[in-house]
């Protein structure tokens, strides 16, 4: 089977009216292309929109939170931890019980 080449034209205007149309799969059929070639195309297109921004456009800044928001994040993290811990034992000390009342059962719980 030939493989159809596209020329950057067509590509470019084919993703500039699913972006307007914001139906990708309904462009697709309408010109007879697969929905999948398309889908790539406006992937591709996006990405190469990302690499060819300035540098200084990329830079993202970091949250940091208030000294009050920082205890409390680390407050809520050690009770968590806790309760993690307790679950993790209480589950131990369950299993301990079923190998004593079933010994069939220590290599299945392993």
């Amino acid at each position: 089977m030939q493989r159809k080449r596209y020329t950057q034209e067509f590509k470019q205007q084919l993703i500039q009216e699913a972006a307007e149309a914001g139906n990708q799969t309904q462009v697709a059929r309408r010109h007879g292309i697969d929905p999948k070639m398309l889908n790539r195309w406006v992937r591709e297109a996006k990405h190469r929109g990302w690499q060819n921004a300035a540098p200084n456009a990329k830079k993202v800044n970091a949250y940091l939170p208030s000294p009050q928001e920082y205890q409390q994040l680390e407050n809520e993290n050690d009770k968590l931890k806790r309760i993690l811990g307790e679950k993790d034992l209480e589950i131990e000390i369950l299993r301990d019980l079923l190998k004593k009342n079933n010994p069939a059962f220590r290599t299945k719980l392993k």
